[in-house]
């Protein structure tokens, strides 16, 4: 566990891209800012149901959950409160943009402020920031990760990902003060042709990575096999057909998080040692 340790944070010590001051200026730079109603639902659903999250809010004695970068509008933060509430009624969530412009009114029981990867100043439980590294250097992005880690509160995370624009392909990396833990991969099957099509919207950590040789591309590719050599079950639907594939990838050893639902969930998770560059 210490060497696991060690080599993370020496990981993290290779980014140079942003400010690692504690100035109270927000960190980052501006984004698009676009989104879209239920566009994060996988996510959402994921996070709230996910054990140590879950457990961290319990425990916490003042749950707070930061959204860093939720853009022009409400909708996403709105929304992931209401599925965090389900674990924990009293968590406060917060909303942090870099642009003044796009700060707004509190709604809906959720307050939005001025603030980006120096998270404001609070040390919350969960930070989330979606659709917004994809937006900068690949080079930028372990120093973010570790300006983040490093204020979380005592046993906190950071779920840090992508998804297109209707939220039908997502991933997202899952991290804890140590650095990364997991990978998630997360679609609608009626919406690829092949699991590998996912590859569009990696996290900006991986996107560039998905080339022969790197572990992302030998995992995608395995996806695909066991997708063709589930094509017995496509009379079912896709949705059958994947996890039968599933099935075939956890047989021949693939480190797979368990799911909730074998036919709903269309995801993976695996460990990030499985997948890091």
């Amino acid at each position: 566990m210490a060497d696991h340790a060690h080599n993370l944070r020496a990981s993290f010590a290779q980014g140079r891209g942003l400010s690692r001051s504690r100035s109270a200026k927000p960190v980052g730079v501006i984004t698009r800012g676009t989104t879209g109603f239920n566009r994060l639902r996988r996510c959402d659903r994921w996070v709230a149901n996910h054990p140590d999250i879950r457990r961290a809010l319990l425990r916490s004695e003042d749950p707070l959950a930061l959204d860093v970068g939720y853009g022009a509008s409400f909708t996403t933060t709105v929304e992931w409160a209401r599925w965090l509430r389900t674990v924990r009624s009293d968590v406060r969530v917060i909303g942090l943009e870099i642009d003044p412009e796009r700060v707004l009114a509190p709604r809906d029981g959720v307050s939005f402020e001025l603030g980006g990867f120096e998270l404001a100043g609070y040390s919350p439980t969960l930070v989330r920031a979606f659709n917004v590294l994809r937006q900068y250097d690949v080079d930028q992005v372990i120093d973010a990760w570790e300006l983040v880690c490093s204020r979380l509160a005592p046993g906190g995370f950071f779920v840090e990902g992508t998804c297109d624009e209707i939220g039908r392909r997502s991933s997202w990396v899952l991290l804890d003060a140590f650095g990364p833990r997991s990978l998630t991969l997360s679609w609608d099957p009626f919406d690829v042709e092949r699991p590998s099509d996912v590859a569009e919207r990696l996290p900006k950590i991986l996107i560039h990575r998905n080339v022969p040789g790197e572990k992302i591309h030998e995992v995608l590719a395995r996806c695909d096999e066991a997708w063709d050599r589930a094509a017995p079950w496509a009379t079912y639907g896709p949705r059958v057909r994947w996890r039968e594939a599933r099935k075939m990838l956890a047989a021949e050893g693939l480190p797979l998080a368990p799911i909730r639902r074998p036919v709903r969930d269309n995801q993976i998770t695996l460990p990030w040692e499985v997948v890091a560059p």
